[in-house]
């Protein structure tokens, strides 16, 4: 079984626990993730099933999407409410006050990665430093939000929500603290939901209780997107069934006997499919050589 399985993740499953519970109802060892979701968030999680897995490191890809709330006046460890949280100000924000800063928060912007957080210093998790009450000094990141709005906000709760497009490695919890910090009030993240991850959306994602019925009536392999729809990016070519055969085995092709012959850059890269088989793999051209190289093989089909 190879392909895409995109799982709308339920609240208090790690994406580890995810990966498990497929596992076990498919009977499909061999899985991957294309980016963890902490376990009080919820939305798409999409899985690498089988020949698939081979992708991980080079889906081109990794954009999200998230809709999360928040409330003004608060700090916590965690940078947001599952963490041991405070009250740090009384201060009334208005709407106004948030949107006049939000373009500060777009573009190309620095974070500093949260204590509490998968990012490795000196070969040991953040998390675990912090949870044995150890802060060490972090360098800021560049990650990129293409795009930032605030869809909701109650001035007599202080408490709202933003709905937030970004690369990957940005943190939205520490969005919404820098937010808070600089209206000078604090902010915690109080729900998350990821709505697009490496071009899946919510529609796309199956619920738990739906990928176990599915299992149980042997129709999961129906619901895979294919392994090609994670290379939506690149161009396609069409080799013949000689070709093909010779790609699989780990020969490069004659750029001039394909239909690049018309014209191509140098390096680019091309998603390789025959009549029969549908996608192969990706290829690489290399002008020096005149030759479309093997970028990545896949196994043929789903």
């Amino acid at each position: 079984m190879n392909g895409v399985l995109v799982v709308n993740k339920p609240k208090e499953f790690t994406s580890f626990d995810v990966v498990a519970l497929v596992r076990k109802l498919s009977g499909q060892r061999k899985i991957g993730h294309t980016g963890t979701l902490d376990p009080n968030a919820t939305g798409v999680l999409p899985l690498l099933l089988g020949n698939t897995t081979k992708a991980q490191d080079i889906i081109i890809n990794h954009d999200k999407e998230y809709e999360a709330e928040f409330r003004l006046g608060f700090t916590s460890d965690t940078l947001d409410v599952w963490g041991n949280v405070r009250e740090c100000s009384d201060k009334q924000i208005s709407r106004e006050d948030i949107e006049k800063i939000i373009p500060d928060f777009t573009g190309k912007i620095q974070q500093i990665p949260p204590m509490f957080s998968a990012v490795q210093k000196d070969g040991k998790r953040l998390y675990d430093l912090a949870r044995q009450g150890i802060e060490v000094e972090r360098q800021p990141r560049e990650v990129t939000v293409y795009s930032l709005a605030l869809t909701n906000f109650d001035e007599r709760t202080q408490t709202g929500a933003l709905k937030i497009k970004c690369s990957k490695g940005t943190y939205v919890r520490t969005l919404i603290d820098d937010i808070g910090r600089v209206l000078e009030c604090g902010g915690i993240m109080t729900a998350l939901n990821r709505t697009n991850a490496c071009g899946y959306c919510l529609d796309d994602a199956l619920t738990l209780q739906q990928i176990k019925s599915l299992a149980e009536n042997h129709r999961l392999e129906e619901k895979l997107f294919s392994t090609e729809s994670l290379f939506g990016e690149y161009k396609s070519i069409t080799v013949t069934q000689a070709q093909a055969r010779r790609f699989l085995n780990g020969g490069a092709l004659d750029i001039s006997r394909t239909a690049l012959a018309k014209g191509c850059n140098d390096k680019e890269i091309f998603r390789v499919n025959d009549r029969e088989k549908g996608f192969l793999g990706l290829g690489q051209t290399d002008l020096n050589t005149n030759q479309l190289k093997i970028y990545k093989n896949f196994t043929p089909g789903r």
